[in-house]
């Protein structure tokens, strides 16, 4: 075992940098409390509450009955309600499982491939980095918006190059569509983020050393395999950690489904249905039920994406 030496005090070297670290973190933890953990709570509390919008500080506990709760009628018949045995609350949980997973994974393919292009060397490497930055870099707003005018049936450009190219025969009302509304959104969701998979999947390359590639070129090794044995196994932490950022993200998106398609049955999630009973619907204390839901199964992924596939936040696994 190392041993420190000791200071003035009796105290360790060690000692005194978790003390000084505690005194760094400490307003950083403090300030998260406020702007995340106590809304957080409070958004728990309300869910137990039948709290209205119009009265905030008024409701009564009422337990599980925003969750799940039954009444039965003198016929014997017994009728369910709460977020738990909502249909429209299911559907919304199979749109964002669907788009979280298809999502991903395009844009997990796409931006291995965008970073081995990016990673090799070429002339104007440089400018085609920043460049390939600039969807990510636009407000996920101004996106949506400029993607909702493209994808327009009667002035969007998307059904104009459609039509030339004879791919179809008349004009698609992309967002409006319910057949084609996830198929949209998942368009603008890709164009959007791949560079952002592109980036961290690139660091995770350029750590990767050189020599590996030359010894493997010398033993004349075929790229494929190269790419599967060497370059895939040394980039999993980054890929890893990346997959489950971009997780998160999907799996609490709002802002692109609001704007792009605000009343699609097809494509709304667990957050966008969430808004609309917090502040809609006046159904405050259900739609904080849902967001407590909503919090919980994006814990229980994360816990479990972490576990089972061994991801090394800390970065303990490299000293």
């Amino acid at each position: 075992m190392t041993s420190y030496p000791k200071h003035s005090g009796g105290q360790s070297l060690a000692a005194q940098r978790r003390k000084a670290a505690f005194w760094f973190l400490a307003p950083m933890m403090a300030a998260l409390f406020f702007v995340a953990a106590w809304p957080l709570l409070r958004t728990i509390y309300f869910s137990f509450t039948d709290t209205t919008l119009t009265n905030l500080y008024g409701g009564e506990w009422i337990g599980f009955k925003n969750y799940l709760s039954y009444r039965q009628l003198s016929s014997g018949r017994v009728i369910w309600k709460g977020t738990l045995v909502d249909p429209a609350w299911w559907n919304a949980v199979w749109n964002t499982v669907r788009f979280s997973v298809i999502s991903v994974a395009i844009e997990t393919v796409l931006g291995i491939i965008v970073a081995l292009i990016l990673h090799r060397n070429f002339v104007g490497r440089g400018w085609v980095r920043a460049a390939i930055l600039i969807p990510w870099a636009i407000p996920t707003i101004v996106s949506a918006r400029m993607w909702g005018w493209m994808l327009n049936d009667q002035f969007g450009i998307i059904n104009d190059i459609l039509l030339k190219l004879h791919l179809i025969e008349t004009k698609i009302a992309w967002t409006a569509n319910i057949e084609t509304a996830m198929t949209a959104v998942l368009i603008v969701d890709v164009w959007k983020t791949t560079p952002f998979m592109a980036l961290l999947c690139l660091a995770g390359l350029q750590m990767v050393p050189k020599d590996i590639y030359e010894a493997a070129r010398v033993d004349g090794v075929h790229p494929i395999k190269v790419f599967f044995r060497i370059t895939l196994p040394l980039i999993r932490p980054a890929l890893m950690v990346a997959i489950i950022f971009r997780t998160l993200d999907a799996l609490r998106i709002f802002d692109l489904i609001y704007v792009l398609t605000p009343n699609s049955k097809a494509t709304k999630t667990m957050s966008v249905i969430a808004r609309e009973n917090l502040i809609d619907f006046d159904k405050f204390a259900y739609g904080a039920a849902q967001s407590t839901i909503l919090f919980a199964i994006i814990a229980v992924f994360v816990s479990a994406y972490i576990w089972l596939g061994k991801v090394d936040l800390a970065g303990e696994g490299d000293r």
